[in-house]
């Protein structure tokens, strides 16, 4: 029963800092980003955020360090738009996922191409 709250708090939490990323931050050092998804403990003290992000991995490096510069005011705003007994303190991380994904994705495709030149 509690896991299901945590998840419903999970979803709601990345769409609110989705929205504040979107409307409010104006960091220029914050590059074209997407919350792809967000790990809330069961105890709602901490909330891992996993972005991704486009360009170099020196923009990548930049937007998490604005990120972190940033994160007691995106904090702070989500503690009004959500009503917690206290809002979980955030950690923004680098989803490698997608990344992990293309990369199985082309070393398939270079098989499949191997076998059919037979």
């Amino acid at each position: 029963m509690a896991r299901v709250r945590v998840g419903r708090v999970g979803e709601q939490v990345k769409k609110e800092i989705s929205q504040i990323l979107q409307s409010e931050i104006k960091d220029p050092r914050i590059g074209f980003l997407t919350v792809t998804g967000v790990d809330v403990t069961n105890d709602l003290s901490q909330a891992k955020v996993y972005l991704s992000v486009l360009g170099t991995d020196e923009q990548k490096e930049g937007t998490l360090k604005a990120l972190s510069s940033a994160s007691g005011y995106i904090r702070s705003e989500l503690g009004k738009r959500i009503r917690l007994r206290k809002v979980p303190e955030l950690i923004f991380k680098f989803d490698t996922s997608i990344d992990y994904g293309s990369r199985i994705e082309s070393l398939l495709h270079d098989l499949n191409d191997g076998k059919s030149a037979e």
